[in-house]
């Protein structure tokens, strides 16, 4: 063998248990944890689609609709999001993406590779979109979809939703919407605001490991898939077979790819933990504790960079980096000393922000009081330090 053994590999694997406050993975529960160590299982054996139709129902519940092209897709957050594009869009048409932070320019350059016209309506980070601003944008440009963002988590923004899917459907428009950061944290009330295409992330306030991403599409979605004039360009974002294999449409299951069971039991407990405490009181406790840690910062002296308390996002929030204050002196002390993770800007806000993240198991009162102290310490030992090369 010219290849020889890996060194490393010769260690054992040794994982740090760290406190995840940052703008996600968020930690998981012992529950999940315990659900992801059970023995692995085929894509096709009865107890695995069993527990995908748990899922799907699970899914419909947090999304609050009755889609049945509902399901999970094998991939990151990022996932959704492609397949939202590679299946609502066709070559030449034009996709109206609201931007205040990274993910509209992630979702314009998605949409670009399909062969979609993306045509940007923006804000200033730290702002959010207004009904009438965003009617405007559907006059002008006429797009065949909308893509907008619920949670910003590079700018810690709330995005409100109603009226916007009727407002759409006026314009003969389609309205995707990206809950990854937000949905657990404030209402998602899919069906009743009209939302045709609406995907999350798992590890969020859901809680579970990455990897897998729940996704929904309306009847009327669903048509635009069906009666697309070319062929959905990606194989294994195709929700024309990725449905039959959910048995989303009344078919025989077929097989489309080896689905990670492993995450199927993690994402299936976590939904079966918001169904018992009740997706509004998930809410209402992860709103509370963003009450108490934006409290709490404000006594520290530190400064929320959202000015209106009306567009702050309760799961993900984020602090002005103190001047005169490197934003990784701090971080990289919490983390050394606490084993905190605490995260700083992305996007538009790097280097200006911290995001801390309050979501799912890490949503509680004494978690808010431990990162306040972490912070605390963290920034007044980086004042003390000289300016660190980034």
């Amino acid at each position: 063998m010219r290849v020889e053994k890996p060194e490393a590999l010769r260690k054992p694997l040794i994982i740090p248990h760290k406190t995840l406050m940052g703008a996600g993975p968020s930690n998981c529960t012992p529950r999940i944890l315990h659900a992801l160590s059970q023995p692995v299982l085929g894509h096709l054996h009865t107890e695995t689609t069993k527990i995908m139709d748990e899922v799907k129902a699970g899914i419909q519940y947090i999304f609050q609709t009755r889609n049945e092209l509902t399901l999970a897709v094998s991939a990151s957050g990022h996932g959704g999001m492609e397949t939202v594009m590679c299946n609502l869009l066709e070559p030449g048409e034009k996709v109206l993406v609201a931007t205040n932070g990274i993910w509209g320019e992630r979702a314009s350059n998605m949409a670009e590779r399909y062969g979609s016209v993306p045509v940007k309506v923006t804000t200033e980070p730290g702002n959010n979109f207004s009904l009438a601003q965003l009617e405007m944008a559907l006059m002008k440009h006429k797009p065949v979809m909308l893509f907008i963002v619920q949670g910003e988590s590079s700018t810690g923004v709330y995005q409100p939703l109603e009226g916007l899917g009727d407002l759409c459907h006026r314009f003969n428009c389609l309205l995707a919407v990206d809950t990854v950061a937000s949905l657990g944290g404030v209402p998602v009330l899919a069906d009743e605001w009209g939302i045709d295409a609406i995907y999350t992330g798992t590890q969020k306030v859901l809680g579970a490991p990455p990897g897998i991403t729940p996704i929904s599409f309306s009847d009327r979605a669903k048509q635009k898939i069906f009666n697309r004039k070319t062929e959905i360009q990606v194989f294994y974002w195709d929700m024309k077979i990725l449905g039959d294999y959910w048995a989303c449409f009344g078919n025989p299951r077929v097989y489309h790819h080896t689905i990670s069971t492993t995450l199927l039991y993690g994402l299936r407990e976590a939904l079966a933990m918001v169904a018992e405490e009740g997706i509004q009181s998930v809410i209402e406790r992860h709103e509370n504790c963003a009450r108490l840690l934006r409290e709490g910062l404000e006594k520290l002296g530190l400064q929320l960079y959202v000015s209106d308390a009306s567009k702050r996002l309760p799961t993900i929030t984020t602090v002005k980096v103190p001047h005169g204050v490197q934003w990784k002196d701090v971080t990289n002390y919490a983390m050394n000393r606490f084993l905190v993770e605490i995260a700083g800007g992305l996007g538009p806000t790097a280097n200006k922000v911290f995001r801390i993240g309050l979501m799912g198991y890490n949503a509680s009162p004494e978690k808010v009081e431990y990162v306040l102290r972490v912070m605390q310490e963290s920034v007044e030992m980086a004042k003390k330090m000289k300016p660190s090369k980034l």
